[in-house]
């Protein structure tokens, strides 16, 4: 069998500057990470996916990179780095880096050189335009805060192109040299021991836009060229793609034998479930999420496989639903102005979203680590962090983490301001939920994910093997099966305000185990009747029988 570590992977992502703050100065960084890798450990995470951390201006949260090859010195040194990597090894966990290559800060020496000359060497590594393009807004990425996608330079009399910000020119792949440099920025982090890279924004990495002649060279190509040189250097490494595409598209990015392509990505982030699952968490309704199941391109390579869920750093976007389902979802868990961005996103966290509730909180949880795929969590949803709305664009999810319920919260002991203000207002603030209080309760969020996670890692087959969805339960309920090497597994989870009851010819004939549950019952419990789902309830049984 193949060694396929993240198929049954746990990846906790989190951002360096607001993790914990080691030297008073108000920023997170690598030592004081390093001292709180037992909490990863603890929770039972197998992976951490490390936000941009590279030198840069910082215009935007560290995408917009300076220098590919180094650690912004706020964070610490490279040997700070390499001391964290050790230390995540030592305690079984592996560690991704965000690969950012579809474009530079505009303060990247390239782009310095290539913006003041058109004999620079690195003039052809961005794209260029020496008239003004026609439609200079077509294609905008942020509406309402971008005001194009072309951008004149002074020094040349000329235009660069950036999907995103003014301050983010685009990289051209055209160009073989970029490429090449592509391969360069991989081996350089895989010889320091990671085990892959999230890549950003990749249908705008493989995109030929703005050049005045496009290669005849097919632009996936590259993908395919990131994952051979992978293969070679660390075998076991894993490319992890951000790709907001529809499933029709889905197969170009994996590749793969059965695809009649190129071995492209290990994963890609299954956005299309995440908005269904939360249009069904806005109508308390589990159909959304079988249709978005059932909507998985068949026949998936051997090796590829699909990353779940429920909040990232972005914002949480809505594109690929209708105008009126995007709305319902608007409703419900952004109902202010002030909470929605770009017109078609929300800028909150998830507990906020979900009202505060642990108990709806633990039921996404739950259902995160039951579906198909691979689960990713973004830091804090674990203790149900709070928000701050009051910071601009997508900042409010990218709060410093809650330790204690000391000053900001345990992140720092600055005597000034930290990167960003620690949430200390309401029962979301640092005073009243962070880690070390929920370490101590025995029924607190944090334990209940806690024990999620190890039955999670218990049941490898909703990672491996084959599933199918329940027909015929009640429409809040999710009922999916899990079956790899012999072993299956069956979820079921009420996203509704009532209590309903699951009878035995809706499972199915047989006995099961229960795994986990949300209510009180013992784990050895057996039963063969009918069974009650609390509100947002769920359930995970061993079955040893199944009527197919």
């Amino acid at each position: 069998m193949l060694d396929l570590w993240y198929k049954n992977a746990i990846i906790y992502c989190l951002d360096v500057e607001t993790f914990v703050d080691s030297n008073a100065d108000g920023i997170g960084d690598f030592r004081g990470l390093t001292d709180r890798l037992d909490h990863l450990e603890a929770l039972g995470a197998t992976a951490v996916w490390l936000n941009p951390f590279y030198p840069s201006p910082n215009r935007d949260n560290g995408y917009d990179i300076t220098d590919f090859y180094g650690v912004d010195a706020v964070l610490g040194s490279p040997g700070d780095f390499v001391a964290f990597c050790r230390a995540a090894r030592d305690k079984g966990l592996r560690v991704i880096l965000d690969l950012v290559v579809n474009h530079t800060s505009k303060d990247h020496p390239w782009f310095k050189s290539a913006s003041a000359s058109k004999d620079s060497p690195y003039r052809d590594w961005y794209v260029w335009s020496d008239e003004k393009p026609e439609d200079i807004t077509e294609g905008i990425i942020f509406p309402g805060v971008q005001d194009a996608v072309w951008t004149h330079s002074e020094t040349t009399q000329s235009w660069y192109m950036h999907r995103f910000y003014a301050h983010q020119p685009d990289l051209n792949i055209a160009n073989p040299e970029v490429r090449e440099e592509i391969q360069r920025i991989m081996g350089f982090w895989l010889e320091l021991g990671v085990s892959g890279f999230r890549i950003d924004a990749v249908p705008f990495l493989v995109e030929y836009k703005g050049l005045k002649e496009e290669p005849e060279r097919d632009p996936l190509l590259l993908l395919s060229e990131m994952r051979d040189f992978l293969s070679w250097r660390r075998a076991e490494a894993i490319m992890l793609a951000e790709a907001n595409v529809t499933r029709d598209q889905a197969s170009s990015y994996f590749g793969g034998r059965t695809y009649g392509s190129d071995e492209r990505m290990h994963l890609i982030f299954d956005f299309p479930l995440n908005q269904m699952l939360w249009l069904a968490l806005a109508r308390k309704d589990a159909r959304p999420i079988a249709q978005a199941l059932r909507s998985r391109p068949e026949g998936a390579p051997q090796q590829a496989q699909w990353a779940n869920f429920l909040r990232n750093h972005d914002e949480l976007s809505l594109d690929k639903l209708s105008e009126a389902e995007r709305q319902e979802v608007f409703d419900a868990f952004a109902p202010d102005e002030d909470m929605r961005i770009y017109g078609r996103g929300i800028r909150r966290r998830l507990a906020p979203m979900l009202g505060g509730d642990a108990r709806r909180v633990a039921l996404a949880h739950s259902l995160l680590f039951a579906l198909p795929g691979t689960p990713v969590m973004w830091y804090g949803d674990e203790i149900g962090m709070g928000e701050d709305l009051s910071l601009p664009e997508r900042r409010p999810v990218r709060t410093p983490m809650q330790w204690n319920d000391e000053k900001h919260g345990g992140f720092s002991h600055t005597d000034g301001a930290t990167v960003r203000p620690v949430v200390a207002d309401g029962p979301l603030g640092y005073c009243e939920t962070n880690v070390e209080q929920q370490s101590r309760r025995p029924n607190s969020l944090l334990k209940e994910i806690q024990g999620m996670i190890r039955t999670r890692r218990a049941c490898p087959g909703i990672g491996w093997g084959d599933w199918r969805l329940l027909d015929g339960l009640p429409e809040p309920v999710l009922g999916l099966i899990c079956e790899w090497r012999g072993a299956t597994v069956l979820t079921l989870h009420n996203l509704g305000d009532e209590a309903i009851e699951v009878t035995p010819a809706d499972l199915g004939e047989g006995h099961a185990t229960i795994l986990l549950s949300s209510s009180e019952e013992e784990e050895e419990e057996r039963t063969d009747g009918t069974l009650t789902l609390e509100s947002c309830g769920y359930r995970w049984f061993r079955l040893g029988l199944v009527r197919r």
